[in-house]
């Protein structure tokens, strides 16, 4: 389990394809306490540390994972939002994430308010009836709170702190985001479904 508040930014150093997709990220963990088999969030991706050295770990990606979320664009320099795994005890300071990435969502506007940029995202039909206004969503792992809704569109808001402390101060009109949306919406959904 995740709390959508990213801890590092990562950087990928390289890929293979191994049949399934190996990649190697560099960070400012100290390494020596990350455990072998750990999770760490990728860009809101929940991946299993398989390798890891002074600064680096590397993970294995499945084909579904790549069908599923924008890991298959990785390449070499990319930036990526990293979390390690809640850990009994720490403050719980965005919202539950599970780091199992739902779909995409594409960006189709951004605008400047004041000092926080206002972005605009469109989600699959399939997933937007989860999305409610003031509700939570976490997008390339990040919680982030929605403030509007109008069919498959939701918007959110980036204030200073995020796009400077996240890869979200890179982000632009047309970028396929991870989508993971709020597991109480999900649970809810199915049980109004099933009266």
């Amino acid at each position: 389990m995740f709390t959508g508040i990213v801890s590092d930014i990562g950087k990928v150093e390289k890929t293979e394809d191994r049949g399934d997709m190996r990649a190697r990220i560099s960070c400012s963990y100290d390494m020596e306490g990350v455990d072998m088999g750990a999770s760490i969030a990728c860009d809101g991706v929940c991946l299993t540390v398989i390798d890891k050295g002074d600064n680096w770990f590397d993970v294995d990606i499945s084909a579904e994972t790549l069908s599923k979320t924008n890991l298959d664009g990785w390449q070499a320099g990319k930036r990526i939002n990293l979390e390690r795994a809640l850990r009994l005890g720490d403050e719980l300071g965005g919202h539950i994430v599970s780091g199992h990435v739902d779909g995409l969502a594409e960006i189709t506007a951004m605008e400047e308010e004041g000092d926080s940029t206002r972005v605009t995202l469109s989600a699959p039909a399939e997933l937007a009836k989860f999305i409610a206004p003031k509700g939570s969503v976490a997008l390339n792992g990040t919680s982030l709170t929605v403030n509007a809704v109008d069919g498959c569109t939701f918007g959110i808001n980036f204030i200073p702190h995020t796009k400077a402390h996240t890869t979200w101060g890179d982000a632009k009109v047309g970028d396929m985001v991870n989508l993971e949306i709020d597991t109480l919406a999900r649970y809810v959904a199915r049980l109004n479904e099933m009266q």
